[in-house]
């Protein structure tokens, strides 16, 4: 079921099954920012990281000596989330464990999803609880696609990425089944601008670790309309795109990664995975801004 916000100049839609953001219109120009899901080229809009981001070596892991099966970035963004909140600016939605994922994830745990219109900006909180007596390993992130270019004029490689900070910067490059595979490749020497084109996403997604910046603008040489997403707290971004002249890019704020060619398969071990001990939570939130 869909769920809105709304305000005098914004609309945002969000779906119950995966908490999913599908919506983000400027309404006076009836402009919509997320990507329209088109399942000839990719079929969601903004899914949900959890409990892992990316994929693991053979689509499993293991924990306390037991091999479980795990799909690519997750279970979240498949499982009907609960709407626990409503109120004019926010809605919450909760999933919490139940017999199907523990399953594939031994672990007691309830996720919170929480999105808040103000104004021009929708922030994204992701609420983690280990509900269990020991602790809890998981990772998570977003993965929101926006429609590029925002009017239909326009070229993709007239739109850029504006980094807050000059960025040396190199992507991580995975390998054919989406996991790291030990080699980088420089995409920024000390600037700030990354030209969009489809030829970066053959090589799947740019991956990035250890940035400066804690804010990406996603903007056009031709219109002044632009897409601020801030990721505090998130130690990796993806920037991706399907090979080939898709019309979106996604700007994914991540608390965790794929996994490697060659790692162990020990969840414990695995980059990126956060550590939550019992009864504890950890929160983050990431933001978008029309402007």
């Amino acid at each position: 079921m869909l769920h809105f916000l709304e305000n005098e100049n914004y609309k945002i839609g969000v779906e119950s099954l995966g908490a999913e953001l599908q919506h983000f219109i400027k309404l006076d120009e009836q402009l919509e920012f997320i990507w329209v899901a088109d399942p000839a080229v990719w079929a969601s809009h903004a899914p949900n990281l959890f409990p892992i981001v990316g994929e693991l070596p053979d689509f499993k892991y293991t924990y306390n000596n037991k091999t479980y099966p795990m799909q690519r970035h997750g279970f979240a963004r498949k499982k009907e989330f609960k709407l626990i909140e409503e109120h004019r600016d926010k809605l919450v939605f909760e999933l919490t464990h139940d017999e199907e994922t523990l399953a594939q994830y031994p672990f007691k745990f309830t996720l919170l999803i929480a999105y808040k219109l103000e104004w021009n900006k929708l922030s994204v909180t992701y609420l983690v609880r280990n509900d269990d007596v020991h602790s809890l390993y998981f990772s998570v992130g977003g993965h929101p696609g926006f429609n590029v270019p925002f009017y239909p004029d326009e070229n993709y490689t007239d739109y850029y990425l504006e980094f807050e900070k000059e960025e040396t910067l190199s992507r991580y490059l995975l390998n054919g089944n989406g996991l790291q595979n030990g080699d980088t490749e420089r995409v920024l020497e000390q600037e700030r601008v990354l030209h969009l084109n489809h030829s970066y996403f053959d090589k799947d997604a740019l991956v990035f670790k250890n940035l400066n910046s804690e804010k990406v603008t996603l903007a056009s040489t031709t219109n002044p309309r632009t897409v601020e997403v801030e990721f505090k707290g998130f130690p990796y971004l993806g920037i991706w795109a399907k090979p080939g002249p898709s019309k979106y890019v996604c700007i994914e704020p991540w608390c965790g990664i794929a996994g490697r060619v060659g790692e162990t398969g020990e969840l414990q071990e695995k980059e990126g995975i956060q550590e939550l001990g019992p009864k504890q939570a950890f929160e983050r939130t990431y933001t978008i801004t029309i402007l």
